[in-house]
């Protein structure tokens, strides 16, 4: 039975029912073509990875539950090597994608309005898609992700380094939310899609309209003098306010993983598969 949409506590790690109904479905057979099979199951396997993300760890501290001769029943390198191979052959993404196929089918999911904003996280050591954002003051990279108005991330999110300017990224990120769309059977005809005025242009306005959906973006002067010429922009400012209670506090709950707070990933693809597994149990905080 599902709580209240809004308000349930993100889990950090999954009952045995909850894992094989959100995960095991999308997991990857087998255990790779070398070494011997895993004597543990991959319900605690995973909830191993979730534990890395919650507590921020390295991967050698994760501290590992003792078997009956008093040894780690895992190695951490194990659970490390599982958890490449779960981003290398897309379960980390299909996982996402299914807890965003469960909240449509229950119904869950308000897509009238769909917030959108972007976030950069620092990195404390180097890598790649990295750049210093002179706005921010920091090295790092950033993402573009959307929600809709009960904070579910609906579709996944578009990466770019950190000195990368916001507003071309939405034209990356919108046919990957019409993809999700048609895959799970979401109508998106009609829909508003509120953003900040760092996307206000034409081209952004012009993509969005060219999916059916309705922009409500604030004018940008850009240092403008005048206002400017032709017809004035549709904006509700209601609806615009609505982001504080959204996509923000999205961005806010995604720091409760502590593996998300600073970037120490030097291969960018670790770094933004934690990203997605936070935003999935963020969706999936409805089914505590």
């Amino acid at each position: 039975m599902t709580g209240n949409p809004c308000w349930q506590a993100i889990p950090t790690k999954f009952s045995e029912a909850q894992f094989e109904q959100f995960v095991l479905p999308h997991l990857a057979k087998g255990h790779g073509r070398r070494g011997p099979a895993p004597t543990l199951s991959l319900h605690r396997i995973f909830n191993y990875i979730l534990q890395v993300l919650y507590m921020g760890c390295q991967w050698k501290m994760l501290p590992i539950e003792r078997n009956a001769q008093g040894l780690p029943e895992i190695h951490y390198t194990r659970i490390y090597r599982t958890f490449r191979r779960w981003q290398a052959v897309g379960c980390i993404d299909a996982i996402f994608a299914g807890s965003v196929r469960s909240l449509h089918d229950d119904q869950l999911l308000d897509l009238t309005v769909i917030h959108g904003d972007g976030t950069t996280t620092a990195a404390k050591k180097g890598g790649d898609n990295l750049g210093y954002s002179g706005h921010k003051h920091l090295k790092g990279d950033k993402v573009v992700a959307l929600c809709d108005r009960h904070c579910n991330v609906i579709a996944p999110f578009v990466t770019a380094a950190g000195n990368r300017n916001e507003s071309p990224l939405l034209r990356d990120a919108l046919p990957r939310l019409s993809q999700m769309a048609r895959a799970i059977g979401m109508d998106l005809q009609g829909t508003i899609v509120s953003l900040d005025g760092v996307y206000d242009c034409r081209d952004n306005r012009k993509a969005i309209f060219n999916r059916g959906m309705v922009p409500n973006i604030p004018e940008n002067p850009r240092a403008r003098k005048t206002s400017k010429c032709g017809r004035k922009r549709r904006f509700n400012p209601a609806i615009f306010e609505e982001r504080f209670r959204t996509i923000e506090r999205v961005f806010a709950w995604e720091d409760k993983f502590r593996r998300l707070l600073l970037r120490f990933e030097r291969v960018s693809e670790v770094h933004y598969a934690f990203k997605t597994l936070a935003y999935t149990m963020i969706n999936l905080r409805h089914y505590r």
